[in-house]
């Protein structure tokens, strides 16, 4: 799960990911907010009426959601189901709260935090994609200073200065997760059993 602070550039990243390793698949969230300039429904997200949302919860049909910045966001559960039973790593750009709550969930999932180097760099990324008035702005920042306050609960900090090493070093830490002994306890229990045969004729 990716999660960071609005303009950290988490869909950025994640376009590069995709297009440069064939070993994920994007977990394409649910929202209630108007699409952006060039945005298409199914693509960057499901795009959904408040009565529609609130339908999908009633059936549970989210593996998690959550409210921000006065919309609902959600991660539908049956593509995520049918990617990972294919063998892929899923991605999924999650804010903070959700992110959280998957993890309560399933505590295997990876959690990643991408963030710029600083308060100053955020500011003028979310000013330069002039999508958004400064209202709208100053709130997203407001939001990101309470988001900063639960970044030691991820695996890991990214920092997206150079996208392209970012994006290496994501996959790298993806990687390696399925390394830990967490991961491998079907190996474990081969090997395991494997040593304790030999030992077993060797009398």
């Amino acid at each position: 799960m990716v999660s960071g602070f609005s303009g950290a550039g988490k869909g950025t990243l994640i376009d590069l990911l995709m297009k440069k390793y064939d070993s994920y698949a994007l977990s394409v969230s649910a929202t209630t907010r108007n699409p952006r300039p060039g945005e298409k429904d199914g693509v960057q997200y499901f795009f959904k009426t408040r009565q529609e949302f609130e339908e999908m919860i009633r059936q549970d049909a989210f593996i998690e959601y959550a409210g921000y910045v006065d919309h609902y966001y959600g991660t539908p559960r049956a593509y995520v189901e049918e990617q990972l039973r294919k063998g892929k790593d899923v991605i999924l750009e999650i804010e903070v709260q959700g992110a959280l709550e998957v993890k309560k969930k399933f505590p295997d999932t990876l959690l990643l935090f991408l963030t710029p180097p600083s308060a100053g760099e955020l500011e003028r990324r979310l000013t330069g994609r002039g999508t958004e008035n400064r209202e709208v702005i100053e709130s997203r920042l407001a939001r990101a200073a309470e988001e900063s306050e639960f970044m030691g609960e991820y695996d890991y900090i990214v920092i997206n200065d150079d996208l392209e090493e970012c994006a290496d070093n994501v996959h790298r830490l993806i990687q390696l997760q399925h390394q830990t002994s967490a991961s491998q306890s079907e190996f474990i229990q081969k090997i395991q059993k494997e040593l304790r045969e030999r030992k077993e004729k060797r009398g």
